[in-house]
């Protein structure tokens, strides 16, 4: 009876401890279930937040592209404005110089009315050669612009900034100058270069203080930051 007892005893204990077994495996099964759905909603938080600061990147260039086609068209609309139809009148920037040589102002034109058309891939081969045949024309400030202008439009943001970037170091005071480095701070913006875009911006404002491109860049500066 008494081996019964203790059989009894033994059955008991060895019980107790696989419950106790149990339950510390439950309870850590049941800690490892809160810190996994703590991870995930953490990644989700991140990923949230990234695509969040994406939208706001996608948005921004938005802008900033809208921004450089609309100088572009205004520029274009200039150019129109400002070419004279007689003894020409006077605009707030000027009409641009014309050629003394016919075939070169017919180039420049051809290449300008390319443009203007929307014919970008014209408009980068014309101006090339233009430029290619006349590099010291007095109209190479602007089929410079307008080159670049052009690579903008058919989205080569690199070959755009180094087209530019180029014009502004040849003609540092033509007109254009500010517009060209707004245009390359769109083209960097583009290729996800914000500090580069921030530097340009800067230097527009610095060195074109006054101008319309220089307001333009100092309200775009705080959405870099």
């Amino acid at each position: 009876m008494r081996n019964k007892t203790l059989s009894w005893r033994a059955a008991s204990s060895y019980l107790v401890l696989i419950g106790g077994a149990l339950l510390s495996q439950s309870s850590l099964a049941f800690t490892d279930d809160e810190a996994r759905k703590a991870i995930l909603e953490l990644r989700q938080q991140v990923k949230t937040m990234n695509e969040a600061n994406q939208r706001a990147r996608i948005q921004l260039s938005d802008q900033i592209e809208m921004l450089g086609q609309e100088i572009v068209r205004l520029r274009g609309d200039i150019e129109q404005l400002g070419r004279p139809a007689s003894s020409g009148g006077s605009g707030a920037r000027g009409a641009d110089p014309r050629s003394q040589d016919p075939r070169e102002q017919a180039a420049f034109d051809q290449s300008i009315e390319s443009f203007r058309k929307a014919q970008y891939k014209e408009t980068i081969q014309n101006l090339t050669a233009f430029l290619t045949l006349y590099p010291d024309s007095a109209l190479a400030p602007t089929a410079q612009f307008y080159l670049g202008s052009s690579r903008y439009a058919m989205k080569d943001f690199k070959g755009a900034i180094t087209t530019l970037q180029a014009m502004v170091q040849k003609f540092p005071t033509e007109p254009r100058a500010a517009d060209a480095l707004l245009m390359v701070a769109s083209c960097q913006i583009e290729l996800n270069n914000r500090p580069g875009a921030k530097t340009t911006l800067q230097r527009i404002v610095k060195e074109y203080k006054g101008t319309p491109a220089a307001d333009t860049a100092a309200k775009r500066l705080p959405l870099l930051q």
